[in-house]
């Protein structure tokens, strides 16, 4: 009935003719029904044993609480680790617009600059880059109003632009040189296209899914793709993925109907909002957003606002968590139980088990947290002046500096950490502010000290290049996601491949850690008696011992 499950399939189309054009360039496909090619199989294991191979904990909440991230991952809900970068880094500059900017060889093994596989692939490359004091170069620039969230998505990059509202840009021709405007507002007369939504002062925008996905499509029996859920219902992706998620100081969460850029029809791409979402201006102040699911996460003056978003054009508020007076909320991030919360006195972590009864389990001092990324065990603090403060969030209850890093001082305006993988190794990309982009080195088979290997090596941070911006870098578009098959609320939406494979829905994942109502936790060494719940309540239901 379960099995383990990877990501098998990563299928990137790049297309190169006879005269070196580059018609397109690592463009995730989509699949006939419309969601992600990014296929992930099924793969039983060929031993019924049970002591060697699985624990309690590998599947249940742990009685340590020390295995969030891994959960996360167990239930396909995505690392944030392995996501894939590409070519470029796409960052967010405010005034100054938006840059691509080339972080790898073009050709294969499309190494990270300044890398180790670098050096050995490109040793001449790597000794011009070198001399050349390991700054990067051949950026593609585009101007902008007020860029402040940027997000690539296949051909197009999406923006939420302060005054300047949500806006779209085609960049399909950003690798190809037969085009002098590698990145348009519009690639044909604004008459026949249009991209562009005004709203009053847009401060981010998320996707639900930043692979390449389709409402528009529908499946073909024939091609016994269709998920499954449960009962044997056949279900298609939920209609969520339909829409961009903006926030926004005083129209609240703004919801924008993007679907028309993926349908396969250039003559309709006319983005349109559905919905700005502010009843009796709960969201005003709004800073940022964050999409779990059915569930945004709304960073504003009230606190933190949980938004239903089950029925996308009618938003209902499920959960307002106020703050402390005086306390200002700024960025939210989340994974699997918990949402950490950036604000004006550090990082503060909520329970979002249930996101009607979100509430908050720690705070974390940290002067000017302004973002933080969650990767496996490891959440990643752009700290200011500070640069990169790691937290170790193998526990998310309790908070430890893992190391607090600015590469001696260069790193010293941080706004905005991402982290990606290249082959085997692990990459984080820095936005720093009036310094520009950033490329670090966390974790690498070929830095000798430590092994990159298991679920969540330690981070051994490393300077490897650089790109200076004109204006102050805001921001950076995440990596692809290549192992992420289900969202917080159980949907679907990459493809399984094999013939009645799929990721549990909600009901499902709940039956691994809660009972009546409640989070319960198990221990590799149970003793006798019955499983407690995370209240410290026997549970009778439970069985004794294991599971």
């Amino acid at each position: 009935t379960i099995a383990p499950v990877r990501s098998s399939s990563a299928v990137l189309i790049s297309s190169m003719d006879s005269q070196r054009r580059q018609l397109y360039e690592q463009v995730p496909t989509v699949a006939a029904n419309g969601m992600s090619s990014q296929v992930f199989n099924t793969h039983f294991p060929h031993t019924v044993r049970t002591t060697e191979t699985r624990n309690c904990d590998d599947c249940h909440v742990s009685e340590a609480n020390d295995n969030n991230a891994w959960l996360a991952t167990t239930y396909l809900l995505g690392s944030n680790t392995v996501g894939l970068m590409g070519v470029n880094a796409w960052l967010g500059c405010g005034p100054d617009g938006i840059y691509a900017v080339p972080v790898t060889q073009y050709e294969e093994p499309q190494a990270v600059k300044g890398s180790n596989l670098y050096k050995l692939a490109w040793p001449r490359y790597n000794k011009e880059f070198e001399a050349g004091g390991r700054e990067l170069d051949n950026a593609k620039h585009h101007g902008g109003t007020d860029v402040r969230s940027i997000q690539l998505r296949g051909e197009y990059v999406y923006t939420a632009q302060g005054k300047g509202g949500f806006r779209v840009y085609d960049v399909a021709n950003v690798h190809n040189k037969d085009f002098s405007e590698k990145i348009v507002t519009s690639p044909v007369s604004p008459l026949g296209q249009d991209t562009h939504v005004s709203t009053s002062f847009a401060t981010s925008m998320a996707l639900p899914f930043n692979n390449n996905i389709s409402m528009s499509r529908v499946y073909r029996p024939e091609n016994e793709e269709t998920p499954y859920d449960y009962k044997g219902q056949a279900q298609n992706m939920h209609e969520l993925y339909r829409y961009a998620y903006v926030s926004d100081r005083y129209d609240g969460l703004v919801v924008i109907d993007i679907d028309c850029l993926t349908d396969g029809n250039p003559s309709n791409n006319f983005i349109e909002k559905v919905v700005s979402f502010n009843p009796n201006g709960i969201l005003n102040g709004s800073e940022h957003l964050a999409v779990a699911g059915s569930t945004v996460y709304v960073c504003c003056d009230a606190g933190l606002v949980a938004v239903d978003i089950d029925d996308p054009r009618a938003p209902k508020i499920k959960k307002v968590l106020p703050w402390p007076k005086g306390v200002k909320t700024r960025f939210v991030a989340i994974q699997f139980r918990y949402a950490f919360v950036c604000d004006s006195e550090g990082i503060r972590v909520v329970d979002i088990t249930i996101p009607e009864k979100l509430h908050p389990v720690q705070q974390f001092d940290i002067p000017d947290a302004r973002s933080i990324y969650l990767a496996k065990d490891y959440g990643y603090v752009a700290g200011g002046k500070d640069g990169m403060i790691i937290l170790d969030l193998e526990v998310p209850t309790r908070p430890k500096v893992q190391q607090i890093w600015n590469a001696g001082g260069q790193i010293n305006d941080l706004n905005d950490v991402k982290v990606a993988m290249t082959y085997d190794s692990t990459y984080a990309y820095l936005a720093d502010g009036k310094n520009g982009l950033r490329v670090v080195q966390l974790v690498s088979a070929g830095d000798g000290k430590r092994s990159p290997y298991g679920f969540s090596p330690p981070p051994i941070p490393k300077l490897l290049a650089h790109f200076q911006t004109d204006g102050e870098c805001l921001t950076i578009s995440k990596a692809l996601d290549r192992d992420r098959a289900t969202d917080e609320s159980g949907n679907q939406v990459t493809m399984f491949g094999r013939i009645g494979g799929r990721p549990m829905n909600l009901e499902e994942m709940q039956r691994l850690y809660m009972k009546n109502g409640q989070v319960y936790r198990v221990s590799n060494k149970p003793k006798n008696g019955p499983a407690t719940t995370s209240t410290g309540k026997a549970n009778s239901d439970m069985p004794a011992k294991g599971h």
